[in-house]
């Protein structure tokens, strides 16, 4: 198994063995114990790594496994036990250990996956990737002394951490619905909203080990939405299984995405001097909206390729402060090492209550979407070159389109699919032109 987008990721218990996780953990541990937050080689090893996973049935096997790999390289393990990626990356960059979650985010429940933090909680580089991929391949019998197994649950300094983003303020006066997707924030996430004093009802909160993500969570808003106008509230938000993303909606059940909270959250980081460089930074999956909306409110657009870890890269390197995905991965890199869900939540209610409007009105004013088709299409195997095999088919179909118009054609990081996206100007332009595409990819590749 390789990398993908987002760390390794596959069938449990079929591609994602007990086995292939100890060997992991051995390579990861053999890699990332003499890298520092910098990625350079430290001059004394890092020996102790957190670790956690999201509720789905698989993962505290896979757990002990990947934990095993570890201990057998000499490094102490401190497991957290069922943890969102968010707080175990917290805990390694308080600690400055490495950091490991056991999940596969919003995939269903069969699925599972592994994700790696180096020392202080960051996400690794492509460079790293390869190296433990490397390792992987050629791993020998472990020598030396074994690590010790450890168990933590205090989640106290991930909440005071994530409470800590209000400076002082509170959510007192404002309704929420929490949809926890079933999986690993259904503790701490109503726990912390609570605690800030927001008003707090909680769906999807009751994991049996299958039903994580299932017909809930940031995939599936329309359970959140219809939550929100039962029971009257200000707005709603989901999170998906490990907690790393957050989709809103708003008080008549509208969905508001990624793209929205983030031009949300730069506007009002902006206005109140505390958007690095005036500049956010964002994927090519942004909406055209998006961007018009930046430059007509002064905001520099960075953009970089799909996923969070290279949003991450973009931050570090420029000194940014905010950035993100459509999908609901919202860094701010001043406050965490990775996307939060629970603190873009936070965040975002924050604002909601100090504007005294609606969040209706205030995604309306931060951005207007352009109509866009996503098609994905299932090929045999990855293609990794698909945009300039059909560097034709999509000249011809941007100039269709003008300058309303954008199209997007990639391999999925995680699936053997080609993801053919188009924004238009009308509904049915961008869903006729996003066919077309397909269509092509799918006699070629499928």
């Amino acid at each position: 198994m390789k990398f993908g987008t987002d760390g390794v990721r596959g069938v449990a218990n079929t591609e994602l063995t007990a086995g292939f996780a100890l060997n992991l953990g051995r390579a990861a541990a053999q890699v990332l114990s003499r890298l520092d937050t910098s990625s350079s080689v430290a001059s004394e090893p890092v020996d102790v790594v957190v670790i956690g996973g999201d509720t789905r049935e698989s993962t505290p096997m896979l757990r002990a496994a990947l934990g095993a790999g570890f201990a057998a390289e000499g490094v102490d393990v401190i497991d957290l036990g069922t943890a969102t990626t968010p707080m175990v990356a917290f805990e390694a960059q308080r600690l400055g250990v490495m950091g490991a979650v056991v999940s596969a985010s919003h995939n269903p429940y069969g699925d599972n996956g592994i994700k790696l933090f180096a020392p202080g909680g960051t996400k690794l580089t492509d460079d790293v990737e390869a190296r433990i991929e490397s390792v992987l391949e050629s791993l020998g019998d472990p020598t030396g002394s074994a690590g010790r197994l450890g168990t933590h649950d205090d989640a106290g300094p991930y909440s005071a951490h994530v409470l800590a983003f209000l400076d002082g303020r509170d959510l007192a006066g404002i309704k929420v619905v929490l949809d926890a997707a079933n999986g690993a924030g259904c503790s701490i996430a109503p726990d912390v909203l609570r605690a800030a004093g927001a008003d707090v009802v909680v769906i999807a909160a009751d994991p049996d080990g299958r039903n994580i993500n299932d017909g809930c969570g940031a995939t599936h808003p329309e359970l959140v939405a219809a939550a929100v106008v039962q029971h009257g509230a200000d707005l709603g938000v989901a999170l998906d299984g490990d907690a790393d993303r957050l989709i809103a909606v708003d008080g008549t059940g509208t969905v508001v995405d990624g793209d929205h909270i983030i031009a949300i959250c730069a506007a009002d980081l902006r206005g109140r001097g505390q958007l690095a460089n005036d500049t956010v930074v964002v994927t090519v999956m942004t909406n055209l909206g998006f961007r018009l909306a930046m430059d007509v409110a002064g905001i520099n657009v960075v953009e970089t390729g799909v996923g969070d870890r290279y949003v991450l890269e973009a931050l570090g390197a420029g000194g940014h402060s905010l950035g993100g995905e459509q999908s609901g991965h919202v860094i701010f890199a001043d406050h965490a090492t990775t996307g939060d869900g629970l603190l873009t939540a936070v965040a975002l209610i924050d604002i909601v209550k100090r504007s005294e409007r609606t969040l209706a009105d205030i995604a309306s004013d931060a951005m207007t979407s352009l109509p866009q088709s996503l098609v994905n299409v299932r090929v045999g195997e990855r293609v990794p070159d698909v945009a300039e095999r059909l560097a034709d088919e999509i000249a011809v179909v941007e100039a269709d389109l003008g300058a309303t118009g954008r199209v997007l054609v990639r391999p999925s990081g995680t699936e053997p699919l080609i993801r053919v996206m188009v924004e238009a100007a009308t509904p049915d332009q961008a869903q006729a032109a996003a066919d077309q595409l397909a269509e092509v990819a799918r006699t070629k590749f499928a």
